[in-house]
């Protein structure tokens, strides 16, 4: 079978027809992982889809390797020969179409077809899949055109059969029956976790109880086949089909009308250091194709940039360069005392036009805001996980674990300590409630204000005040009592409160008073710190030194280590210079590393190796590596709260 349609492209075709030309072909820049092993480790998947056997067990698993398209199908049809039988990843292809099954059980002429999900879904729901509008809910959408591509394979290939569609997903309304659930499936030493899952439990009984849930999604299904609900308004269900199945094959491209919300976060475009590598970028292709663009256009600033913009009929109207845009494209709506929104969007338009770096602050706003402040300051970062089977009884599928945080204090005499730090790398520990302790042990000192950088960190302080409300711990009361006085309470609360102590978002100062055009739009502390650095000549100053000879501490960098460091007059971000994993490695132990990562400089890095922590089983000197590795890059996180703070204080407040 020569270039089949699988499900894969058949998705990939769904979110825009064009990328069926780019992907696959190594010479385009491709940002999107593919990396199927780190998604499924991420999301828990091989765990959920290893829990999902257990519903059906003893089935036989068509054990091939993704290319091996006719070999899989030949498995199957064999397999299928049974008049009762489970198969794992059974294989259809039909008219150049390919997919596998998560599971498929038959039983005579009925046919189970059953999609496992590494997604949560409440069954009180009557909205799931279904809005209240009548129309399918966004976030399932994909899935479901998904199960629909499956059932019409299968179908065509098995017309005597009545095949049904259905989910196996994690339920939030269950909790786990034991302790454990999520380490009785480990991945180990070079394992790959489709093929060689440690299994530790082998019936559904010796857990209790599945939090998996199955939901007949069949009805949807055939609506869709049928038309009912569409993907594209002008292709059908099966032109849709046939559209990119001979596309693909023919290697043709689709020209797609280009839509602003999907070219804006199109993967197939080139960083700097992948047009060096002499990769192509699909997004150039398509507009060069369809609007025309030359090099000069790539080069200007263009509407996708904004922050926060929704493009109205900008591309349509071939307006979408910034500097063809008017103010009522932004439709502006001030408000006293701070920068709007909708202020920001033209305020960077009209920068990026005029190719004007400067900063916009509202000074005597952000000095009030900074006066209010409590010495010692105090900044906090968290790094997080939702883990899909859960780690103790009594707990949720996905519920919010927080394995990590760093606290950096800056004190009134401008002194900075890296003043603690906490991680939990055990795997199969709940930390949450030793998370929470520590946490009081470093904060509940003083009363100085604390920070955070956006709302994730009081989204986790509620979601542990409610596990410990639900929990049998000794000091319960004393704990909740300090997270609340540190945080607000989320709309999911049913006792709103609003603590004494409650931490400032330093992203809503940023937002509110300051616009750096650096950061071109972006309000991430991976954007706001690269951009106060290349504009402050304090933080220049101060940062080109050792930290040891700059009344800074550190738990994990040593006395002579330099933050700021350039490129000709451009600072590096920082983000960019933290140390790269297994460094000092001989060649003989890194050929031992089973983890397979080279650097932790993010939150989906950090995500990743957390659960390779939690559920890969490798040496104590690789997990030592991979723990060293985050507590850096949680140490800069804080750190770099506390120099865009001196970048306010010192070049824009005095």
């Amino acid at each position: 079978m020569s270039k089949p349609l699988t499900k894969s492209r058949f998705k990939t075709a769904l979110e825009c027809p064009n990328k069926l030309f780019y992907t696959s072909k190594k010479e385009y820049a491709n940002n999107k992982s593919e990396d199927t092993f780190m998604q499924a480790l991420a999301s828990g998947g091989f765990q959920v889809e290893a829990l999902a056997r257990l519903h059906y067990p003893n089935g036989i698993f068509i054990n091939t390797e993704n290319y091996e398209y006719d070999k899989a199908v030949q498995l199957t049809h064999e397999a299928l020969k049974l008049e009762n039988v489970v198969i794992y990843e059974a294989a259809f292809q039909f008219d150049g179409l390919f997919i596998r099954t998560d599971l498929l059980v038959k039983s005579g002429k009925q046919i189970k077809l059953i999609e496992v999900k590494a997604k949560s879904f409440d069954p009180t729901d009557e909205n799931s899949f279904i809005g209240k509008r009548g129309g399918l809910v966004s976030d399932w959408k994909p899935y479901l055109f998904d199960v629909a591509f499956q059932k019409y394979v299968v179908q065509k290939v098995l017309p005597q059969q009545q095949v049904e569609a259905y989910f196996l997903m994690a339920d939030k309304t269950k909790k786990a029956a034991i302790d454990g659930l999520n380490q009785l499936f480990r991945i180990p030493n070079n394992g790959n976790p489709r093929t060689d899952i440690i299994q530790k439990t082998t019936s559904l009984e010796e857990i209790g109880a599945s939090v998996l849930s199955e939901i007949n999604v069949d009805t949807i299904i055939n609506d869709i086949i049928q038309n009912k609900y569409k993907y594209y308004e002008n292709l059908n269900f099966e032109e849709a089909i046939t559209t990119f199945r001979k596309a693909y094959q023919e290697d043709s491209y689709l020209k797609w009308p280009t839509q602003f919300s999907a070219c804006k976060k199109c993967e197939f475009k080139t960083t700097p250091e992948q047009e060096k590598e002499g990769l192509k970028s699909g997004f150039k292709h398509c507009f060069s194709k369809q609007l025309g663009w030359t090099e000069l256009e790539f080069k200007k600033p263009n509407a996708m940039q904004i922050w926060n913009f929704r493009g109205k009929n900008l591309m349509e109207e071939n307006r979408l360069l910034m500097e063809n845009m008017i103010v009522e494209d932004i439709n502006i709506k001030p408000e006293a005392g701070r920068i709007a929104p909708s202020e920001r969007q033209w305020i960077q338009v009209e920068k990026a036009v005029a190719n004007d770096n400067t900063i916009f602050v509202e000074k005597e706003a952000l000095k009030e805001e900074m006066d209010k402040w409590i010495f010692p300051l105090h900044f906090i970062d968290f790094e997080t996980s939702t883990v899909a089977l859960p780690f103790t009884t009594g707990r949720k599928p996905y519920e919010q674990v927080a394995f990590q945080f760093s606290h950096h204090q800056y004190n009134e005499d401008g002194s900075i300590e890296h003043k603690s730090e906490y991680i939990n790398n055990t795997a199969g520990e709940f930390p949450n409630f030793l998370f929470a302790r520590a946490l009081k042990k470093v904060l509940e000192n003083d009363n100085g204000t604390i920070f955070k950088f956006a709302l994730h960190e009081n989204t986790i302080i509620n979601a542990i005040i409610t596990q410990l409300e639900e929990s049998y711990e000794t000091d319960k009361k004393e704990l909740i009592d300090f997270l609340k006085s540190i945080s607000k309470a989320t709309k999911n609360q049913a006792n709103p409160w609003e603590g004494e102590r409650n931490m400032v978002d330093l992203c809503k100062v940023v937002k509110d008073y300051y616009y750096n055009p650096h950061t071109k739009g972006s309000n991430s502390i991976k954007a706001v710190l690269p951009a106060a650095l290349n504009s402050s000549n304090f933080l220049k100053q101060k940062y080109s030194h050792p930290i040891g000879n700059i009344n800074l501490s550190s738990y994990n960098f040593p006395s002579n280590h330099i933050w700021l460091q350039t490129n000709g007059d451009a600072v590096i971000n920082p983000y960019k210079t933290l140390p790269p994993l297994f460094d000092n490695w001989i060649v003989t132990d890194l050929e031992e590393n089973i983890s397979d990562m080279e650097n932790i400089a993010d939150g989906g890095t950090a995500l990743t190796a957390y659960a390779k922590l939690q559920y890969v089983d490798m040496p104590p000197k690789e997990r030592e590596e991979i723990t060293n590795g985050l507590l850096k890059y949680c140490e800069l996180d804080t750190l770099g709260m506390v120099m865009i703070y001196e970048h306010f204080k010192y070049d824009i407040i005095i």
